[in-house]
């Protein structure tokens, strides 16, 4: 298995996390331009990077030179902590997502999390509303017609909402917001409405809940891609090697 991992001689974060993986041979790369053109010449299987370069560097630098194998291409991270692992998307890619692009981020993000934990996806479509008590919105059909799709091409999933955060992950207040739903305040993976919501969900649920971060992880192309945040740890570095390494086996 190889990886290219741009930073890997200059940032100590980079050079430690790799000796976690002693059966994994780390690529180094000048810069992303470097690394994306060896990516295409098949001399690597992966691509990690982003403690030096921003999110859109890297994400650019992908689109340039990577074929897509989804519709669209999006992010998720997987964040752990005392044995609990969810998924969180978009957070790093998609505005303001459209229904396709919605449906197509759900669908990533509940196999990327599927192909990781071997848990059943439980994905909360989260929202400032819970089963219309927001009142009409259209970002809200948007997100009741994406489930109903989900449902129909994914039946062994689990999908629910509109939902507010604590419905999605709280069977207390699940019990009485959503007391007929299929999630019972156990979702595993939290869908956002929009970009704003989702990077700072999963920046709050880092910086003040303690989980380690992997990721972002970068679906939706032909080959397994991560852009680590420049704030990255070296326990989130080793995480998202985890993440990456368990695709490529699944590959």
């Amino acid at each position: 298995m190889k990886i290219i991992f741009p930073e890997i001689t200059s940032n100590a974060f980079a050079k430690k996390a790799t000796e976690s993986f002693p059966d994994i041979e780390f690529i180094p790369a000048d810069n992303l331009d470097q690394a994306t053109e060896l990516l295409t010449k098949g001399e690597a299987d992966s691509m990690i990077s982003g403690l030096d370069y921003s999110s859109r560097d890297v994400v650019l630098a992908c689109k340039a030179k990577i074929p897509l194998k989804s519709k669209y291409f999006s992010s998720c991270f997987i964040c752990e902590k005392d044995g609990q692992t969810l998924a969180i998307a978009d957070g790093g890619i998609n505005k303001i997502p459209t229904e396709e692009q919605l449906y197509t981020i759900v669908e990533d993000t509940a196999t990327t999390y599927e192909n990781f934990t071997s848990n059943t996806p439980k994905i909360a479509m989260l929202s400032y509303s819970t089963y219309g008590s927001g009142g009409k919105n259209p970002d809200l059909d948007k997100i009741k017609s994406v489930i109903v799709r989900i449902r129909e091409n994914h039946p062994d999933w689990l999908i629910d909402g509109e939902m507010q955060l604590d419905a999605a992950v709280n069977p207390r207040v699940a019990d009485k917001k959503t007391p007929d739903g299929p999630l019972e305040g156990a979702a595993n993976i939290l869908i956002t409405p929009d970009l704003n919501s989702g990077n700072i969900l999963y920046k709050s649920l880092e910086q003040f809940g303690g989980f380690t971060i992997a990721g972002p992880i970068i679906q939706g192309f032909e080959i397994p891609l991560a852009d680590l945040s420049r704030g990255s740890t070296i326990e989130d570095t080793i995480l998202t090697i985890k993440v990456i390494s368990k695709q490529l086996k699944e590959d």
